[in-house]
């Protein structure tokens, strides 16, 4: 939001997220029948740059091919094998067949739509229970196209009217954030110190959206290695969360994608040390498994009771939104997953050794080498610094200067390196000055040399 001094999205349009160097798109001619759109007759988020901000990250890769990019937040491609696609799905046809499934159940099982909430369920419950500590009913999990379908139906289910808001940890995934603005949902941001979360900040949200007559319902957050910070909350903070949440009867939505792909025992996730049933955890299987499969699910074992006193699970209010949204997940995607689950012995964690080792390593690399390109005398004249993350992809450099759209095609195009304006991130305007590599996706070489040209580019850039 930095080109023109804008602070908010809430405020921007969508040319701030359009570089200046870039040509304008081509004007498309106007439909013979007179039927041409006019873009301010679509809905508004159309027009919000949350929506354009991955776009132009994709737009100034392939412009600059050449160039080293810390922007994509994937995994390693290193690791993917074809091969195994046709071992996990075998094995999981197997497992119908001695689970005593009939021929023609098998078929339907890779055929058919398959049940809306999902038909791997058993096996994912299963899995939570021995890598995280989760003990749900399968009943209480909905399949996702992804962790960011199950952030849609939570949000929508969640948030039922005008008066009502959505808190978010900032900065936070743009995900959230886009989700919201496609449900006209309005979102609050608690902001971050510079050590980290802190549960006293989300309170005084709480009651200042009271003060104003709104009802806070739900705070997301991704307590483990986020995304874009990289920071993990310690666990005095996440039982205290906890508790802010049962005094002021919200819900958490725990967001947990990168547990399984960091180095060393990982801390409790939030639902795992939940007892008053006010988490709603959202994973995917994306970073651990198998990214192309888009496989994620929400844990909602919440009660809900109607007008008659009748309850049942918020599950089965998310699988009634689902079923208007993607009516099923791809039964073939689920099975291949349901193969490595079942390889696996039903821990991801297993699977996720060798990865999880290289992401450390890759990370190690990182910060070896802006401690190498940055002595510690010219990191204090320039004003350069970066947190160490444990582990996860992602971690931020603060730089001299505004590190917005122009920087970094000004970084793409003389210096080739592209990393991501955290300013993307920053519901309501805020880091302006910081960026956010993620070292996930290149090799130790290309860390090296990234960061390199990445330091040349800060140098020139001085301050400003």
């Amino acid at each position: 939001m930095t080109l023109t001094g804008t602070r908010s999205t809430a405020t921007a349009g969508p040319e701030l997220v359009r570089p200046p160097t870039l040509p304008a798109p081509r004007q498309a001619p106007a439909p013979p029948n007179g039927s041409g759109l006019r873009k301010e007759d679509l809905h508004g988020s159309l027009r919000d740059p949350v929506l354009d901000t991955m776009n132009f990250l994709n737009e100034i890769t392939h412009r600059y091919p050449e160039a080293i990019s810390f922007a994509p937040g994937r995994p390693y491609d290193g690791f993917f094998d074809t091969e195994q696609i046709f071992t996990y799905l075998r094995r999981y046809l197997d497992h119908l067949e001695t689970s005593g499934a009939s021929p023609a159940e098998v078929r339907s099982a890779l055929f058919q739509y398959g049940p809306t909430s999902g038909q791997i369920r058993e096996l994912i419950a299963e899995s939570l229970r021995r890598d995280e500590d989760i003990d749900v009913p399968p009943e209480s999990i909905v399949v996702t196209v992804g962790a960011q379908e199950a952030m849609v139906l939570a949000v929508r289910a969640l948030i039922p009217g005008p008066e009502d808001v959505l808190l978010v940890a900032s900065p936070c995934y743009v995900g959230i954030t886009g989700a919201a603005r496609l449900l006209d949902v309005v979102t609050i941001a608690v902001e971050e110190a510079e050590d980290g979360f802190r549960c006293a900040d989300l309170e005084a949200a709480i009651l200042a959206e009271k003060a104003r007559g709104r009802r806070p319902r739900a705070f997301y957050v991704t307590p483990d290695h986020s995304n874009p910070s990289g920071n993990t909350m310690p666990l005095g903070t996440r039982r205290e969360l906890l508790d802010v949440a049962d005094r002021h009867d919200i819900l958490i939505l725990e967001d947990s994608p990168y547990r399984m792909v960091s180095p060393g025992q990982q801390l409790p996730t939030l639902k795992s040390l939940d007892r008053t049933g006010r988490v709603v955890h959202l994973g995917s299987f994306s970073k651990t498994l198998f990214p192309g499969a888009r496989i994620g699910f929400a844990v909602a074992d919440q009660l809900v009771t109607d007008r008659t006193g009748a309850t049942g699970l918020l599950a089965d209010e998310l699988s009634k939104i689902k079923s208007m949204v993607t009516v099923n997940t791809s039964p073939v995607s689920q099975a291949v997953v349901a193969g490595m689950l079942l390889a696996a012995g039903g821990r991801t964690s297993q699977l996720n050794t060798k990865t999880a080792a290289y992401y450390g390593d890759a990370m190690r690399v990182t910060l070896t080498e802006l401690a190498t390109c940055f002595p510690e005398d010219e990191r204090a004249a320039l004003g350069v610094r970066w947190n160490e993350p444990t582990g996860g992809f992602f971690l931020t450099v603060t730089v001299p200067f505004r590190a917005d759209n122009a920087a970094l095609v000004r970084s793409a195009e003389e210096f080739g390196v592209i990393w991501t304006p955290m300013s993307y991130f920053y519901p309501q305007g805020g880091g302006d000055r910081t960026l956010r590599l993620s070292v996930s996706y290149l090799t130790h070489g290309q860390i090296a040399e990234g960061v390199a040209r990445l330091a040349h580019f800060i140098r020139s850039q001085g301050h400003s």
